[in-house]
């Protein structure tokens, strides 16, 4: 399932908590994928605290607590990693993640605070979602066959990459437009990952990122080749400094965007930069009192692409980028206009 479609199950799923219909809800995927990412965006959405707790690296009784004797019987301690309604707040997310790494012992020990939501004499508070998260057995992590009882106690969901929903997280995180267009042209690359071959540095959705690092780190220096390869892998890094070099022959955007003549490149590449290039300066020009006239020029601008289907690409990315905004400017109707066989041919 797409990343923006468990974005929005996991939303429903923290809202329905204040009615009592939360379920436990467990994400699969391959390593890089961005499971983690999108459980902290459902905290940060709703200003909650997030407790991520890796299993991978507790004892039972870390979970359990210690036992300690309290008169003539004995009483178990509550850990403070647990949500607490006083010290963390009456609403939030528990994440219990790299539940597929963690030793049998450990889950064992999670089945109660999972199904019943409570270990012992503690409980979870009402306002808190559970949420996990962990590696498939393929995927050559240190992982355990998650075990029938435990996996009974979520619903399950497969979280897969997806190009559309990685560019838009891309240009709200300011990623380098450069690595944006290089995988709307080679959309093959962002998720490569054989576990035949058990490859050290290879190309995901979390790698990615670390690429756009490197190139605010070296680049314009001897290393940025090797520092890509060290993010990406040789043959992807290699593609992206390719890919970068070639960045320098774009035409001038800030014509563009002032609405002056300005030539669509030749390079299938090339026009891939300028797309995602346009996109940032829209969502800069956003909260600036001339963002009508910058969307109007990109829109005048996507009409001249000799392969319409690039400039549908463009407005495409340029109206998850900003919105409904893009819709009442006047260039929008002309513009879409200018396509409407191809959209017809298309239906």
């Amino acid at each position: 399932m797409r990343p923006s479609h468990i974005e929005t199950i996991l939303n429903r799923e923290f809202e329905s908590a204040a009615d009592g219909h939360h379920t436990p809800v467990m994400l699969w995927g391959p390593p890089g994928v961005g499971k983690s990412q999108i459980v902290a965006k459902i905290a940060q959405q709703h200003g909650v605290p997030l407790i991520d707790i890796r299993l991978s690296q507790m004892e039972p009784t870390d979970l359990r607590g210690i036992p300690f004797r309290s008169g003539q019987l004995v009483e178990w301690s509550i850990p403070s990693v647990l949500p607490d309604a006083e010290r963390h707040g009456p609403s939030g997310i528990l994440f219990l993640d790299e539940i597929t790494s963690a030793p049998p012992s450990v889950s064992a020990a999670a089945y109660q605070l999972i199904l019943d939501r409570r270990l012992g004499e503690y409980r979870v508070p009402d306002g808190w979602v559970i949420f996990a998260a962990g590696n498939r057995q393929g995927d050559r992590g240190v992982t355990y066959a998650m075990p029938a009882p435990l996996a009974n106690r979520f619903t399950h969901y497969e979280v897969e990459v997806n190009l559309d929903d990685w560019v838009d997280w891309a240009h709200s995180e300011d990623i380098d437009p450069r690595v944006i267009a290089f995988l709307r042209f080679r959309p093959d690359l962002l998720f490569s990952f054989d576990p035949a071959h058990t490859p050290i540095a290879f190309p995901s959705p979390r790698s990615w990122e670390y690429a756009h690092r490197a190139l605010q780190k070296f680049d314009k220096t001897d290393l940025l080749a090797d520092a890509l390869m060290a993010c990406v892998g040789q043959s992807a890094g290699l593609e992206l400094k390719t890919f970068v070099d070639n960045m320098a022959q774009m035409p001038d955007i800030d014509a563009i965007i002032a609405g002056e003549a300005a030539d669509v490149p030749d390079g299938i590449d090339l026009q891939y930069g300028v797309a995602a290039a346009l996109v940032r300066r829209a969502l800069k020009a956003a909260d600036s009192g001339n963002a009508t006239a910058v969307y109007g020029n990109i829109l005048k601008y996507a009409q001249r692409f000799p392969q319409r289907e690039m400039g549908v690409m463009l407005v495409s990315d340029l109206h998850r980028a900003v919105g409904r905004p893009l819709f009442a400017v006047p260039a929008f109707s002309e513009w879409a206009n200018s396509i409407t066989d191809l959209v017809l041919y298309e239906h």
